[in-house]
């Protein structure tokens, strides 16, 4: 018995006593919230441990500022944070992502893990409350209402500048591209049916396009959750944070971590409402929809090799088939495709959680975050991928494109200005029927003659403004 007393240490809260592992950081609320709350078996993100303790070092400045903390507790205080902030003491944030709450089980995690490191900075022994509490001295000044959607935002922000970085480089990829593949003419495709040519240069400009504004959205996502509701304490009326504290603790913040953070202008609003959130959800969200359309077309343009369109080629990265020997499958886009997926399902969840608030707070951040990060995370991952392991290694096969335009039915479009739309219909059904080129039933029935078709007929100008063939300076010329 005396040697078990000596692996814990005991502690209590409002609900009673419990044994705590004598080594641990955490203390019993955290331990009693990992005994809630073990739904997804993970730990939380690295990101809001580090925003958590970022923020509690902040309290602990501004609170010695105003007078609230003395100096010597506050300085063990950030001590303890800052090496929190360095990586250490991680594996002592035990409480799941998914917690009943409202991220009370992560800010008593944080408090207690400062506490008992703090203590021990000072010369005391883990669990001594007396020299520096959880409560009373670490989150003094704060509730988990205005510090837990103060840490999602800040870890949020970061995760969203990581994933602009990615899609920054996968906007150059894709303009590199445009720049190769500028001369290569193919066919545009409207419902999977012929349409008219298109060069492959014009195809991959117009995703870089798509990703510019996908970039520029995830700053206008930055300027939603910029805004910290801390100093609000539980309902954002500010109560039990001194008025000094108030005013200065997101100041302090935005300093200590360089970020540009400012404080909501109404706190009541900013601890009741996490609209922001679904409003950054749908930013990602939207980001995804572009990524997956874009990998449904490098799968269908790569398709084949043989029988499929096969106007471009994929690097191969791995074997695709244990029975079909030399198979080749898109695999970097198929991942890029169920990360979509993926995102598009969190978003709903995310808009769930974010309209199931009630009156003065929403309960379900933990699974906005949890939502949040992953969407934010895995998308950034799969850009990371799409462009080191797909973009950057495709070719064209630029004959096989020439051949399908030369022998399509959709470039008779480029006649109808001079013969008319019906009369070009009725030589496109005759292609058809007879399988002949439209060059040749144009030149037959005396349509055009082979220069002028030669004029009109030519791919490249199809791709451009203007009706082929005739010379946008003529009409300037006879006025």
């Amino acid at each position: 018995m005396q040697e078990e007393m000596k692996r814990y240490r005991l502690e209590h809260d409002s609900i009673g006593e419990k044994e705590v592992p004598e080594d641990a950081y955490y203390g019993v609320q955290t331990l009693r919230a990992h005994e809630n709350f073990y739904i997804t078996g993970l730990k939380m993100h690295k990101e809001l441990i580090n925003s958590v303790a970022q923020i509690k070092k902040a309290a602990a400045i501004t609170n010695f500022e105003v007078g609230e903390l003395e100096k010597k507790r506050a300085d063990a205080i950030v001590k303890a944070c800052d090496e929190i902030i360095a990586g250490k003491l991680h594996d002592q944030f035990i409480v799941d992502p998914v917690q009943g709450g409202a991220g009370t089980s992560l800010n008593m995690n944080a408090n207690e893990v400062i506490a008992n490191r703090a203590i021990e900075i000072l010369g005391g022994k883990k669990g001594d409350y007396s020299i520096v509490n959880p409560n009373d001295h670490v989150n003094f000044g704060q509730s988990t209402n205005d510090v837990f959607p103060s840490c999602g935002k800040m870890a949020a922000l970061k995760l969203i500048t990581e994933a602009q970085e990615q899609l920054s480089r996968l906007e150059q990829a894709l303009l590199k591209k445009s720049e190769e593949f500028d001369s290569v003419i193919k066919m545009g495709r409207t419902q999977l049916q012929d349409a008219v040519p298109i060069r492959l240069g014009q195809e991959f400009h117009a995703y870089a396009s798509a990703i510019s504004r996908d970039i520029k959205r995830f700053d206008n996502a930055k300027e939603e959750i910029k805004s910290l509701n801390l100093g609000g304490t539980a309902i954002g009326t500010g109560l039990n944070a001194d008025v000094q504290y108030y005013r200065r603790v997101v100041k302090n913040m935005s300093i200590l971590t360089g970020q540009d953070l400012v404080q909501s202008y109404d706190m009541i609003d900013a601890t009741q409402n996490l609209d922001n959130y679904a409003s950054v959800s749908g930013i990602v969200k939207n980001c995804a929809v572009n990524l997956s359309k874009m990998s449904n077309d490098l799968r269908l343009m790569s398709s084949g090799p043989r029988t499929g369109l096969g106007e471009i080629n994929l690097p191969a990265r791995q074997n695709g088939s244990s029975i079909m020997p030399g198979k080749i499958n898109p695999v970097i886009p198929e991942v890029v495709n169920q990360v979509a997926f993926n995102i598009i399902g969190n978003d709903v969840t995310i808009t769930m959680a974010a309209e199931a608030g009630q009156l003065e707070l929403n309960a379900f951040e933990p699974i906005i975050f949890y939502k949040l990060f992953q969407s934010i995370e895995t998308l950034t991952f799969a850009v990371k991928t799409l462009v080191d392991n797909c973009i950057v290694g495709i070719t064209a096969n630029e004959e096989r494109c020439r051949r399908m335009v030369e022998n399509s039915i959709g470039i008779i479009t480029a006649i109808c200005p001079y013969v008319g739309y019906e009369t070009a219909a009725e030589v496109a059904k005759e292609a058809l029927k007879t399988d002949r080129s439209v060059k040749e039933l144009i030149v037959e029935r005396g349509l055009m003659d082979e220069a002028q078709l030669a004029r009109v007929m030519n791919p490249y100008h199809m791709t451009e403004p203007g009706i082929p063939g005739k010379d946008p300076m003529e009409a300037f010329r006879k006025a």
